[in-house]
């Protein structure tokens, strides 16, 4: 992979916001190309910039209003695009790009899974970090609802991503995961009891079981791998399970 080449290592002659040309960096960009497993062009990129800016103002967007600011006379190449795009928001980034309804030109930008974090650092310019956070809680249900520290340092290194070392988009993951995330009550960080030297576990917190559910989790992992949830075999008929029993009504009969 000819990394020295890539389009956005040129300048972009007709961007003249330096706070989109802030936002991805070559090796940022390259990064995205790693885990995608495809390249991204400069148009793409263009629309990523473009998109992380109404992200971070909480603002939707339109079909016209993308066509115009990003793709001035490549109509044609648009659906290709967008779908390329969307999916590195979605799965890079874990913010979810989707009409407000099928007929609808206009797009709203929210994190994945409806979590109400949105996975940025205040104060600073950073990226979306909700990947990270549906990764974990993954490996946290395969494992048995609860996953040592050196399980998830385990499965993260698969993408790059290692405690104490900076990350081109993810940051320094260590903090984020067993110090920020526990203090959002996404996760639970307990020491794993009669380990010398002691161990560290994490497991759901409160937050994560209201906002989500393991089905949601797995249908989010299931497009990371390019497969279906049925694929996870047990694990997907215990999150079914567990799905149809928060909707199933009670047996008149059972009640107090």
């Amino acid at each position: 992979m000819a990394m020295a080449a890539a389009p956005w290592s040129e300048s972009h002659e007709g961007s003249s916001n330096n706070e989109e040309q802030s936002l991805f960096s070559w090796q940022t960009l390259s990064t995205v190309e790693s885990l995608m497993g495809y390249a991204i062009n400069s148009k793409m990129a263009d629309l990523m910039t473009f998109l992380f800016i109404k992200y971070q103002k909480k603002e939707m967007t339109t079909t016209a209003e993308m066509l115009q600011c990003i793709f001035q006379g490549c109509e044609e190449q648009l659906p290709e695009i967008f779908r390329i795009v969307f999916d590195c928001m979605y799965l890079v980034f874990g913010i979810d790009v989707k009409k407000v309804n099928p007929s609808s030109h206009c797009y709203t930008l929210m994190p994945a899974l409806g979590l109400s974090y949105d996975g940025l650092v205040p104060g600073v310019q950073s990226y979306p970090r909700i990947t990270i956070l549906v990764i974990v809680l993954g490996i946290i249900f395969f494992e048995g609802n609860r996953a040592t520290e050196e399980i998830i340092w385990e499965v993260l290194s698969g993408i790059g991503v290692f405690p104490g070392i900076e990350h081109p988009i993810y940051g320094e993951p260590q903090k984020f995961i067993t110090e920020d995330l526990v203090n959002e009550h996404y996760l639970e960080y307990k020491p794993v009891l009669y380990t010398d030297p002691p161990e560290y576990e994490l497991v759901w917190g409160p937050r994560a079981l209201i906002e989500t559910t393991k089905l949601d989790v797995l249908e989010f992992l299931a497009k990371v791998k390019g497969t279906t949830p049925s694929a996870f075999n047990e694990w997907y008929e215990e999150a079914v399970r567990e799905e149809e029993a928060r909707y199933q009504i009670p047996d008149p009969s059972e009640w107090p």
